[in-house]
């Protein structure tokens, strides 16, 4: 399934809206194909929460994971495909076909043996490199810590190429492959997991936890290189000469330092939360899947489907066009993200206990998670935003401008953390994670706006807090319904999933509802979905 933006992208907007509607028609296509990955996403975490629980072996699994995706966001696939789109772009748009296809074909090239030296690199300093993630990780779980990280610093290369494949097909409007390749990813993890489950146990049950993750990355390139050959004939080089490829090297430098740094509070609070109890990394990780449902399945649509657009629109110096479409993008959302947090800001709890609780996974630590998720919950349109207007710098070629910010970032989520995780523990660390993405995203937002003469920054606030107050009404809805429900049919896991399913529609309810009356315009772009999806 894909939808070729180019003929009919939000880059030129007619007056009376069609853009916007094509804008929200791929991004439609984008996010049906994203839930249904998260939706796969969220039952491996909830296999991996039922045979791991929050104890042991799995916190070694968390930070292990952690260090390698850490390195994959520094040097590959989203650093590597924000710094390759804008001049890839370039090149199609001025027609010079064939040096885009040996651009690509350098990269592929670079790749292969950059990260694959990196990765063995990795490996072997493994065991004086990884303690330093886990200065609070109980002695007997460092060895663990250890091979699981040896096990998967391999991932580094292939997601650097994966990313480059995916941004070559993203760049010619095909979005439905690459939105698909995380479904199988899980799906093959899932696999593994439940193959192994009745051959082994403990800790060689979390390895296998690390096998599946090798595979599933292998199997998400495989299944994107066909469709990918198609779009040319990328010859391969090992040398990075060319001024193309030094502007892609140069311009990966902030980029990579930028994404890099967002990241990097992610292995911040990984640290703090070894310091305040062994099972609070596992916790905040399992409250991040579940936040990464909706950031995924709305913010990282929109934000990809537009980038390209972007892209485009500043290879040919529309600002005017670029304010639109960021402006557009920013409002549908903040539309789409609000509403969903504050589902999970009134039903933390019976959200984690449904998803979550069972097998190893107890009342204890739904109790942890539902406290980081919680405070996680507040960040969550701040945070989808930002990956939009990060994007619009990367487009003008301006990526210094996001990186000094994400630096500002990691200050302020470190000074953040040393303060709150005292006081309140775990949720102190996911408070500090939605702190910093609120400042970080006005501070972009003014910047952008000073680089672009503007932002419309009044409608932006409109649509916000037309939203913010449609929001409050469909949670004070769903929290009503749910505790109606849940008093009249129990904790069954039956009922738990009935008194959800009915609170969930009854906030979907209330916020359209409140949308239409309150005139806010993206109730529009919904209604325009309503013809079939091409």
């Amino acid at each position: 399934m894909s939808d070729r933006t180019g003929s009919e992208g939000p880059e030129e907007p007619p007056a009376g809206g069609g853009g916007r509607r094509s804008t929200g028609r791929s991004t439609a296509i984008f996010a049906a194909w994203t839930a249904l990955s998260r939706v796969v996403g969220l039952a491996r975490e909830i296999l991996a929460a039922a045979l791991y629980g929050t104890q042991g072996a799995i916190n070694a699994f968390v930070i292990a994971f952690q260090v390698p995706n850490l390195l994959r966001s520094l040097v590959a696939d989203s650093a590597l495909s924000a710094a390759f789109v804008p001049v890839y772009a370039r090149l199609q748009e001025e027609g010079r076909h064939r040096e885009a296809e040996r651009l690509v074909g350098t990269l592929i090239g670079v790749i292969t043996l950059g990260l694959g030296g990196l990765s063995l690199v990795a490996i072997i300093t493994a065991p004086w490199v990884m303690p330093l993630f886990a200065p609070g990780l109980p002695e007997d779980l460092i060895d663990e810590l250890i091979l699981l990280s040896r096990i998967m610093f391999p991932i580094v290369a292939m997601l650097g190429l994966t990313g480059l494949v995916a941004a070559v097909l993203q760049a010619a409007g095909e979005f439905g492959g690459t939105a698909f390749v995380p479904v199988l990813w899980n799906l093959v993890i899932i696999g593994v997991m439940g193959l192994a489950t009745p051959f082994v146990s403990g800790g060689e049950a979390v390895t296998m936890y690390a096998v599946g993750i090798v595979l599933g990355t292998a199997a998400q390139l495989a299944w994107l290189v066909p469709s990918f050959r198609r779009k040319g004939r990328f010859p391969i080089s090992l040398s990075p000469s060319g001024p193309h490829m030094r502007r892609v090297l140069v311009m990966m430098l902030p980029v990579t330092l930028g994404l890099g740094l967002i990241n990097v509070n992610l292995s911040i609070n990984s640290v703090f939360a070894t310091l305040v109890s062994e099972e609070s990394p596992r916790a905040i990780d399992a409250a991040f899947r579940i936040y990464l449902l909706p950031q995924g399945i709305f913010s990282v649509a929109v934000a990809t489907v537009l980038f390209p657009a972007i892209s485009r629109l500043a290879a040919r110096e529309d600002r005017d066009g670029l304010r639109r479409a960021v402006s557009d993008g920013t409002r549908l959302i903040f539309f789409m993200l609000l509403p969903c947090s504050a589902l999970l800001l009134v039903l933390t709890e019976p959200v984690v206990r449904l998803v979550f609780q069972r097998g190893e996974f107890d009342a204890a630590s739904t109790v942890l998670t539902s406290e980081a998720l919680f405070f996680f919950a507040l960040g969550l349109a701040f945070n989808g935003a930002s990956l939009l207007v990060i994007r619009a710098f990367f487009a003008l070629q301006l990526p210094w401008t996001p990186t000094k910010v994400a630096g500002l970032g990691v200050v302020l989520t470190v000074v953040l953390n040393a303060v709150l995780y005292g006081p309140l523990g775990t949720g102190g660390i996911t408070l500090a994670t939605s702190i910093t993405s609120a400042v970080t995203l006005l501070v972009l937002m003014w910047l952008l706006a000073r680089e672009l003469g503007g932002l419309h920054g009044t409608e932006i606030q409109d649509g916000i807090l037309r939203c913010v107050v449609a929001s409050g009404i469909s949670a004070l809805l769903a929290w009503s319904s749910w505790t109606v429900i849940d008093e009249a049919l129990g904790r069954s896991t039956p009922a738990q999933i009935v008194a959800m399913t009915v609170a969930i529609l009854a906030a979907v309810v209330a916020y359209l509802a409140a949308a239409q009356a309150f005139g806010i315009r993206e109730i529009r772009t919904l209604s325009g979905l309503r013809r079939p999806l091409r």
